[in-house]
């Protein structure tokens, strides 16, 4: 049916009113034109046409281009007027010259005010990398919401100071390498803070004009069942941006070829024998990865996988940030550590303040000290690990015994430091013993040098070196454990409780060690509480000492 001419009209008067009440086509083309023009005529930007209107052309500008204006030198005089003309130059010159020294004068203060403009933002940005950012807390809180329909999603901010510690050693320059002992495995809110810390760095990375390489995080499980676990704690972070993809043998190989063709994923979860089965096909690059985190130590070496472990290690071309989570009751591990990281310090985080954990991988020996009537031991030291830690107590009448048993020490010391150089922290009862100790050390075929303030020596030898420094108990707080591969204590302290403290403190930054106490008859008080702390550290109680405990 065909539209009347009423119909017609309502259209066009509406597509009309339409026009009219747009802002770019508020008045017609004409009109819009004139006021272009006013406002060209008032800025003094006006057309060639318009400025014939206003300045009418000259012989040195016949198409009126300049718009009336003259040119530099135009109005020079000449011929009769010379002198006029040179003094005119010349206080033009002097003006410049005024206006250019005023502005030399104020150049440096400029300087100095950007100097501090650029100072103060280089701190507010310091300052804004040295904490966790608010993008980290955005993602522990989508990832608690998730799962708040499930479990509650509670426990993730009370494990906070456990994931501070972890974002400052990932954040760290260099990072740092870290071992959890609380447990076989890492716990929901554990993984959730390390995904959130992993989020946080490539958000800043991005921020800073850094390429990020993908995958940025790989994510290494012992079975399916926890890799759809991690997976279901990343799947959150989908919508800030970060993608993860997880790789079990519940799929087919193709299909996951074709997935990972189509998207290039921040985060990759993943048990090692797909992950090399993909790598031997060429269907994913981990030569970039930036963090490495391997979930369940013990139950890789249960799984005997522990040298495809070290080949993806080995497939990893750069230095990446490395977190490990074991069972500190399992001592086989302790090995594949070691290679894992290189031989590097560590850092240890526990959730749980027992003994067992903050010790783990430590091996502790007890040794009788010798009466006046009885020889001094002669056992053979069997020292496996890289960094020793050796305690030793006599009392002070025995003196010489202690000396000797030291100066065994130290020598097996120097040879398992073959070609290095050991770090030592000697801890003694007060400062009169220390200097009595290091002056009686001489060993075979080494120097013994003292410096000049008498709190350390060196030790050396042709086979190699080591830097000793003395501490006694009233300032072994201010000693650094980080910095020493060695401890060596020759009194030992009346509690219990600072032994644990000094196997704590040593054991920090080391994956494996020793301890070694020598025990004599003054220290009959300190029998049973040491044997409980062997006891729960799965260490072996020697004979006499169970029996002073017992008695």
């Amino acid at each position: 049916m065909a539209k009347g001419d009423d119909a017609l009209a309502r259209k066009r008067n509406k597509v009309r009113r339409k026009r009219m009440r747009s802002s770019e086509n508020a008045v017609s083309a004409r009109v819009a034109g004139i006021i272009a023009s006013k406002r060209r005529r008032k800025s003094g930007k006006r057309r060639a046409c318009e400025g014939m209107c206003f300045s009418l052309p000259t012989p040195e500008d016949p198409f009126n281009d300049r718009h009336g204006k003259k040119r530099k030198g135009d109005d020079e005089p000449t011929g009769d007027a010379p002198a006029a003309a040179a003094a005119g130059r010349d206080e033009s010159k002097k003006k410049k010259k005024k206006k250019k020294d005023s502005s030399a004068k104020k150049q440096p203060a400029r300087e100095a005010a950007a100097a501090a403009a650029n100072a103060k933002s280089r701190e507010k940005d310091g300052a804004e990398y040295d904490r966790p950012s608010k993008f980290l807390v955005v993602c522990l809180n989508a990832i608690r919401d998730a799962a708040a329909s499930e479990d509650g999603g509670g426990g993730i901010h009370d494990t906070g100071s456990w994931g501070v510690e972890l974002w400052n050693c990932c954040s760290a320059a260099p990072p740092t390498h870290v071992l959890d002992t609380s447990g076989e495995c890492a716990t929901r809110e554990k993984t959730a803070w390390l995904v959130s810390t992993a989020c946080d760095i490539v958000a800043r990375k991005e921020k800073l004009g850094v390429v990020v390489s993908c995958p940025f995080l790989l994510y290494l499980v012992p079975s399916q069942e926890k890799a759809v676990q991690v997976r279901s704690i990343c799947k959150p972070l989908k919508s800030l941006g970060i993608h993860s993809v997880s790789l079990h043998p519940g799929a087919s190989i193709e299909h996951q070829i074709s997935g990972l063709k189509s998207c290039e994923p921040e985060f990759l979860i993943s048990t090692p024998e797909r992950l090399l089965e993909l790598i031997a096909l060429k269907a994913i690059d981990i030569s970039g990865v930036s963090m490495l985190v391997i979930d369940g130590l013990k139950c890789f070496t249960d799984l005997n996988v522990s040298d495809k472990l070290c080949s993806i290690r080995d497939a990893i071309l750069s230095n990446p940030q490395i977190t490990i989570f074991s069972d500190p009751s399992d001592r086989r591990v302790a090995a594949l550590a070691t290679k894992l990281v290189g031989g590097k310090k560590i850092t240890r985080l526990c959730t749980n303040d027992s003994v067992t954990s903050r010790s783990a991988f430590i091996t502790q020996k007890i040794h009788i000290c010798p009466s006046k009537d009885q020889k001094a031991p002669k056992k053979q030291l069997q020292i496996s690990c890289v960094i020793k830690i050796c305690l030793f107590a006599c009392h002070g009448k025995l003196m010489g015994f202690s000396n000797m048993q030291v100066k065994e020490i130290l020598e097996q010391i120097l040879n398992d430091h073959a070609r290095k150089t050991a770090k030592v922290l000697l801890v003694t009862a007060s400062d009169h013993e220390a200097q009595h100790l290091s002056s009686s050390l001489k060993l075979q075929n080494c120097t013994v040098t003292n410096d000049s303030h008498g709190n350390s020596f060196t030790i050396c030898s042709s086979v190699g070196l080591i830097n000793v420094l003395v501490k006694d108990w009233e300032n072994i707080t201010t000693a650094n454990f980080e910095d020493f591969d060695t401890v060596l204590v020759a009194d030992l302290p009346p509690s219990v409780d600072e032994y644990i403290e000094i196997l704590a403190g040593a054991s920090c930054h080391v994956l494996v060690g020793e301890v070694h106490c020598i025990f004599s008859s003054a220290d009959a008080l300190l029998a049973k509480p040491l044997s409980e702390v062997l006891t729960s550290c799965g260490q072996v109680v020697p004979e006499f000492l169970r029996k002073l405990a017992s008695s």
